[in-house]
Formats: C-alpha cells, sequence, structure tokens
C-alpha cells in the first residue's frame, strides 16, 4: 500500500513540479496516515480504507495537541492523495470525500509600519555583506517575494534596464514583478561593489545572492540576517521574512492599488487569498479613526 504514497510523492514532484518545502510538508502528513492506515489498522488495501478510518486518524492527530491549522493541512494532503487513487484507478471509491475541515480563526499577519520599514531598512555600511543585505532587503519589500524566491534568484532574472525582476513561485509559476528605483539602485550598487568580492572563490556561481563564501545564500541563512539587521535597528518585535511581503501588499492596497494587481504579484492562485489584507487595511484604518478621531470614544 504504501508503494501509492511513494507514487503519489513522484506525481507532485515530476508532474506538478511542487517546491521542496510543499513536497516536504505532503511527505509528512501522508507518511503519518500511510503507517496509521497499514500497521495500526492493519488495512491492506487503499480500496478498503473508509470515511471512518481517515476521521479516527484525525482524532489521533487532534488529542496528540495538534491545531486546527495542522489538521486542515493534513485533510487537505489525504484528500489530494484520494484523489490521485481515483485517478490511477487504484480505488473506486474516494474515502475523503465528505471529511469536513475544521473552521480556522482566519489571523490577520503581521505587518510593519511605514516607520518600521524604514528602520529595517536604513542599512548602513560599505563591506560586501552589508551592501548585499540592502539589497536583499530593498528587494523583497519592493517586490513582495517569497523568501525560497528570493534566495533562488540568478542574476540572469534580473531586468533592471526595463526595471522587473523574473521569479518561479509555487509550482514554478512564472511571474513578472516590477522594480522600484531604491531597489534597483540597491541591487546595482551590490553587483558593481559587492557580489564579485563574494564570490572570487567560486566565479560559476549563478544565484544572485550568495554568502561570505560565495556560495547560494540558504532560508535559514537570510532568517539569521533579517533578524541581526531588526536588532540592529531597534526594532522590538518579532520580524521574520514574510512580514515584509505581507507588508509590501498592505502598503500597496493602502495606497491605492487594485486587488488583481497585487494578487498578480504576490502569485496568488486565489484571489481569496489576496483579500486578507484588505481586512488588515480595514483594521489599520479602524485603529487610526479611534486614535485621532475626537468623538471616536466617548
Amino acid at each position: 500500500m504504501l508503494f501509492a504514497v511513494e507514487d503519489f510523492f513522484h506525481h507532485l514532484q515530476i508532474e506538478r513540479g511542487l517546491a521542496e518545502n510543499t513536497l516536504t510538508s505532503y511527505r509528512r502528513d501522508l507518511t503519518q496516515y500511510g503507517q496509521y492506515i497499514t500497521m495500526e489498522k492493519e488495512i491492506k488495501s487503499w480500496n478498503d480504507v473508509t470515511r471512518n478510518d481517515i476521521v479516527a486518524f484525525l482524532y489521533k492527530i487532534k488529542d496528540k495537541g495538534k491545531s486546527a491549522a495542522t489538521i486542515a493541512r493534513m485533510i487537505s494532503s489525504i484528500r489530494s492523495f484520494h484523489q490521485f487513487l481515483i485517478r490511477e484507478q487504484i480505488v473506486q471509491s474516494d474515502a475523503s470525500l465528505y471529511v469536513e475541515t475544521p473552521k480556522l480563526d482566519r489571523l490577520l499577519p503581521d505587518v510593519l509600519t511605514a516607520q518600521e520599514i524604514d528602520k529595517l531598512l536604513e542599512i548602513k555600511g560599505s563591506s560586501p555583506l552589508e551592501i548585499r543585505n540592502k539589497a536583499m532587503l530593498e528587494l523583497l519589500y519592493a517586490t513582495g517575494l517569497r523568501v525560497t524566491e528570493l534566495v533562488t534568484l540568478h542574476v540572469t532574472d534580473l531586468h533592471l534596464t526595463m526595471g522587473f525582476v523574473r521569479c518561479f513561485g509555487k509550482g514554478s509559476k512564472e511571474r513578472i514583478i516590477p522594480l522600484g528605483e531604491i531597489a534597483k539602485a540597491a541591487i546595482e550598487d551590490y553587483l558593481a561593489n559587492a557580489r564579485d568580492e563574494l564570490i572570487k572563490k567560486n566565479k560559476t556561481e549563478t544565484r544572485l545572492f550568495v554568502n561570505h563564501h560565495g556560495r547560494p545564500l540558504s532560508r535559514q541563512g537570510f532568517w539569521k540576517v533579517i533578524k541581526k539587521i531588526a536588532l540592529q535597528a531597534g526594532l522590538m518585535k518579532e520580524i521574520t521574512p514574510h512580514m515584509l511581503r505581507h507588508s509590501f501588499a498592505t502598503h500597496l492596497l493602502e495606497n491605492g492599488a487594485d486587488l488583481r494587481s497585487v494578487q498578480e504579484m504576490l502569485g496568488h492562485a486565489d484571489i481569496s487569498t489576496t483579500q486578507i489584507y484588505t481586512h488588515i487595511t480595514k483594521t489599520r484604518l479602524k485603529d487610526m479613526y479611534d486614535q485621532f478621531h475626537p468623538r471616536a470614544t466617548k
């Protein structure tokens, strides 16, 4: 039975071209599920799996203290797998069809104010790493890239004369994002005065952003960079790379950008994902009203 799970992973990787992080999530979820079905329930065929078996597995996960968000992700993974079994004619019916997803309290993502962004991006210094850090953060805030998209950029993905950058998002979908003049200048400075110094022992490297060894910067490496910069900037809140993406979208909408354009720049497949940022802007407007209108409160 577990061969079918491996076939599904192969399908996700080769045919759907999912990102490594997404594949890791699927593998973690379905490995637990497959082991439960085959070892604990001792079921010998996916045809024999019922809705009750799936629900029992989810209750077991819940009893371990897993959050509603984790359970919802598990259900999504299990549904995708059972739909794959149907398509491959391994089973005749979809046991996951009527499994309900738990309701989630949709939390508004944390964003930085314009003043906090200014503090974070006020990176001074002329060392190669300081110039690189300035270019990375300016680019991240200017484009709303995901961290994985940022660290996997190649030099050839930049089109500075035209003022845009090309990236490949989830599912290897290509998108083109405009660059502002400040980000463009920071990248030009990095290319002219820092990158060659960083790659002097690794001249053939094609990735845009590299570490002090001249190797591609990792996601973990970037996390360390942004945490250090936030500390130096005196920002007391916990700063994450994704907060720059959230801030990019929120600030665009606050200044009049239309939702469809923001959706395209973020690379969201569904506009409902982008709409979360309209809730943020409304919340911030309400906070400003309560703070500054003389008759907002009694």
